[in-house]
């Protein structure tokens, strides 16, 4: 599903500060191009922070984020904790949905084109959800992880343009294509012998369907970045050997506009390599984001080179 930031959006974006974060000339890492390109993005992790294509910190938050948006309205949607939380440009919560009791994670944080928010629990009762703007569970999805373990359950689900769900279930091996009603349509497996087999750990983390109806998944842990077509077959895909070592442990992801790839390399700790990297679909390395310390588990590129970009979402 894609959503397009208008011109105006940019701006306001460009404009935003959390009182957290005042210093707005302050140096976020560094982002290094040879073509010049220039990114103003959302990282969503230990520090939840809105980078500017300057660099500098245009919005911050407390709280580790496993996932995040940045609205519409300029306001970020991010789910920090056991809470998926919207969080104006000062720092207020302005809306939010709390883990449920029975559960032990929350994962997913969405904003959906009819105003509900997806978001997934993990533990003993896994299921998708989506909660309406008044705080009342609209849609109950159970999930089938395969897995007792809360934190291995699953990973960033998404919703299709069809009404169906995808979502990566990480130790099954598998990114299944959800009903409303939990009954299970689609399965894309990530074991397949010639992404390696079980013991490459290519486990499923953000799936993302595409415009063409390709599904781009990353596999943590496998280090890689594969697009399945409809069948499930592998029609594309990206590994260490092709990018110099640059992915670790990939987590987000984003198919940009013009058809590259933005990748999260969520346990990349050595200097010379990036946090975040742009490939093209030949596979070319074009844009490369660096930070001695921050780590990114999700992303969400806002512009690029001072033009709304195409997101994900």
């Amino acid at each position: 599903m894609i959503f397009r930031i208008s011109t105006a959006f940019a701006s306001l974006v460009a404009a935003t500060t959390l009182s957290v974060a005042q210093d707005k000339s302050a140096k976020f890492g560094e982002q290094k191009s040879e073509s010049g390109i220039k990114h103003s993005f959302l990282i969503a992790g230990p520090t939840c922070v809105i980078v500017g294509e300057d660099d500098t910190v245009q919005w911050k938050t407390k709280g580790y984020a496993r996932d995040g948006f940045v609205l519409g309205n300029g306001n970020v949607l991010a789910s920090i904790g056991g809470e998926a939380k919207e969080i104006d440009k000062d720092g207020k919560v302005v809306w939010s949905y709390k883990l449920a009791k029975e559960n032990k994670e929350l994962g997913t944080a969405m904003r959906l084109e009819n105003g509900n928010t997806l978001i997934v629990e993990r533990g003993p009762k896994p299921r998708l959800l989506e909660v309406a703007p008044n705080g009342k569970i609209a849609v109950e999805v159970p999930l089938q992880p395969d897995t007792d373990n809360g934190h291995m359950q699953t990973r960033m689900a998404r919703k299709l343009p069809n009404g169906n769900y995808i979502v990566p279930h990480l130790l099954a091996f598998a990114v299944k294509e959800y009903k409303p009603d939990g009954t299970v349509v689609k399965v894309f497996k990530t074991d397949l012998e010639e992404l390696g087999g079980r013991k490459a750990e290519n486990w499923p983390f953000t799936a993302i369907r595409l415009e063409n109806g390709n599904t781009l998944v990353n596999l943590t842990h496998g280090n890689k970045t594969v697009e399945f077509d409809a069948d499930g077959r592998v029609v594309w895909k990206v590994t260490n050997e092709d990018v110099g070592g640059r992915f670790a442990d990939p987590c987000g992801a984003q198919r940009l506009a013009n058809g590259n790839t933005i990748i999260c390399s969520y346990a990349q700790k050595k200097p010379n390599m990036p946090k975040l990297f742009e490939i093209t679909p030949d596979k070319q390395v074009v844009w490369e984001y660096f930070h001695p310390s921050a780590r990114a588990h999700e992303v969400h590129v806002l512009t690029t080179n001072g033009k709304p970009e195409g997101a994900l979402k």
